[in-house]
């Protein structure tokens, strides 16, 4: 039994609560949620009591080991150890050259020598199970240097210290690689310099790699796809059974050099919008909420590992006074593995493998107003990449196109946030929010690529690039949606938010250091209504966003303000995070 035990959930009413008391979290060793003192309330006539500390005896009982136990305050313990890691020098090579044209760092002779001896040693047996170089590895390695090799530019092409390792060690990795990866590193026998056959003649063991090899030799010399072709083979490799390659009809490596070479080459829309869409018929139509204004938040799956994540208690903000959002996740993601929504409400006990039409009765319920769905119960497909997006290092397609998604629908308006980092993939967001049909859409560059706006001062050592801050989108004028209107009859809009404007001081963020239970502390003391840095950033973040999105009541970004404060300043923001903590149990 691996899994994190579920914590025990009561309410019970006491007569006093003391905000400045609420750092007064206590963690055993073997604890696996949040302790909250008994003589301390949360909210009003409610208090949060977890029972969820392990004993060497109940520990004995059930079989565990401490290595089973997860310590849930850091964001990193979410991982799966039933997931092989990764080999790290390869992983560490694989930061610098499987990334854009621009991007590329190639690698010195020091470096390019210990990864091709790392690959053969690993590819002749003489490294250990947790040592060896993975098959999906591979793939996104090679697949990166054909890349590189034939469509770069001059800079980020391999370094002569590159050429002096494969020179060395290809003719010796030749005669001990696998087929599917020869092919990868030389599809047509002319980048390596031996002249093989085995690239130019390799079609795969299936008609499913068939279809893949196909595609990936256009990949490999930096081209494209189109829609159906990419929607095509995503239907036909997904989702991956890891555990037995063969019934999957796909070799990871093959798989992982099509996910890695398309992000390399950069993705056009066409080939976005297949990522997309492809499983949006996986668990069916998609229910709809009888909710006047909905809201779909994209943040990035693989979370944040340095500062406060505000978007669970914007939401419980919002949901006040009917400004419905609906989130979603995941557990842990690579390639970052931070804090995520989902760690943060299954350390406080709630239900976390909610189906869409659970969602939407949280939606619906006038006590709630938010939900949470996971990637894990919505779409299985993408879900079984976790592993394989790990060995592939760098973000997949996937992590663009996961954000834009429309589980549950809305009778009434619906809007779309998504959080980026890298410059131009801005419009490719707004795009596949358009093609979803919404009324709004808005992408922010947060921090770390994430939806939060910060109070502090922008950096002056910021040169090229977005600030953090930038936010760009577009709204409806009337109640036709993005399908139904045409650039008249919507309102595009791009700017730098900038706090001070707003009456905010300046402040840094708060850092969390990939520790769930900081983020979560943080988060419930500014809606006890604790004035500082995190009660600020829900506000901002609240507010802008709902007049950004034109939601009604928020013309005036100070009056939008103001009902964000009065949402915590009344205790209705934190009542509604306590009351979905208690009534998603009730859905399971």
């Amino acid at each position: 039994m691996k899994a994190l035990l579920n914590p025990e959930l009561s309410f019970s009413s006491i007569s006093q609560f003391h905000t400045n008391k609420l750092r007064n979290f206590t963690h055993s060793p073997n604890q696996t949620s949040l302790r909250f003192p008994s003589k301390y309330r949360i909210g009003k006539g409610a208090c949060l009591v977890v029972k969820a500390a392990l004993d060497s005896s109940i520990m004995d009982q059930l079989g565990l080991s401490e290595s089973d136990i997860r310590n849930p305050s850091v964001s990193t313990s979410y991982r799966s150890s039933e997931l092989p890691k990764p080999n790290q020098t390869l992983l560490d090579a694989q930061a610098r050259v499987c990334t854009g044209p621009t991007q590329t760092r190639p690698l010195s002779e020091e470096q390019a020598f210990k990864v091709f001896d790392t690959i053969l040693r690993s590819a002749k047996g003489e490294l250990n199970d947790e040592y060896k170089v993975s098959r999906a590895q591979l793939g996104a390695f090679f697949a990166a240097m054909t890349i590189r090799a034939n469509a770069f530019p001059e800079a980020t092409q391999w370094s002569e210290g590159e050429k002096l390792a494969i020179n060395t060690f290809w003719p010796l990795l030749v005669r001990v690689l696998p087929p599917d990866i020869i092919f990868i590193a030389d599809p047509e026998g002319s980048i390596m310099g031996l002249g093989s056959s085995i690239g130019p003649q390799y079609v795969g063991n299936c008609a499913t790699e068939m279809r893949l090899v196909g595609a990936l030799r256009e990949v490999l010399a930096g081209g494209h796809l189109g829609y159906e072709e990419v929607q095509g083979i995503l239907r036909d490799v997904l989702p991956l059974k890891v555990d037995d390659e063969e019934s999957s009809g796909v070799s990871e490596s093959l798989f992982s050099a099509f996910l890695i070479g398309q992000r390399m080459n950069r993705e056009t829309d066409r080939e976005l919008k297949a990522y997309c869409l492809a499983f949006d018929d996986e668990l069916g139509p998609p229910p709809v909420a009888d909710v006047r204004s909905l809201t779909h938040y994209g943040e990035p799956y693989d979370g944040n590992t340095r500062y406060f994540r505000s978007t669970l208690f914007v939401a419980a903000v919002r949901s006040c006074y009917g400004e419905s959002c609906l989130l979603h996740g995941v557990e842990w993601m690579p390639p970052k593995g931070g804090i995520t929504e989902e760690q943060m409400l299954k350390f406080m006990g709630a239900n976390t493998s909610l189906s869409p039409l659970h969602a939407k009765d949280l939606l619906e319920d006038e006590e709630v107003g938010f939900a949470y769905v996971s990637q894990r119960e919505v779409h299985t497909s993408l879900y079984s990449l976790i592993g394989v997006r790990e060995h592939i290092k760098k973000r997949p397609p996937v992590a663009t196109a996961e954000k834009i998604q429309q589980f549950v629908k809305a009778r009434g308006k619906e809007a779309m946030v998504a959080g980026f980092y890298h410059d131009g993939y801005e419009e490719p967001l707004l795009m596949l929010m358009k093609r979803r049909g919404v009324h709004s859409g808005l992408v922010v560059k947060g921090e770390e690529g994430a939806l939060s706006m910060t109070t502090r001062l922008r950096s002056a050592s910021i040169s090229k690039g977005f600030p953090v801050n930038y936010c760009s989108g577009f709204r409806s004028l009337s109640m036709a949606s993005a399908f139904e209107v045409d650039g008249v009859s919507r309102q595009n809009f791009n700017l730098e938010v900038n706090a001070m404007d707003y009456g905010f001081e300046p402040t840094n963020t708060p850092r969390t250091d990939r520790s769930v239970s900081k983020n979560i502390e943080l988060g419930l003391a500014a809606l006890h209504g604790e004035k500082g840095p995190a009660y600020d950033r829900i506000v901002l973040n609240a507010g802008l966003v709902d007049h950004l999105l034109g939601c009604d009541g928020a013309e005036d970004i100070s009056a939008a303000l103001d009902r964000a404060r009065e949402a915590i300043d009344s205790g209705k923001a934190l009542k509604k995070l306590l009351n979905y903590i208690k009534i998603s149990h009730k859905l399971s």
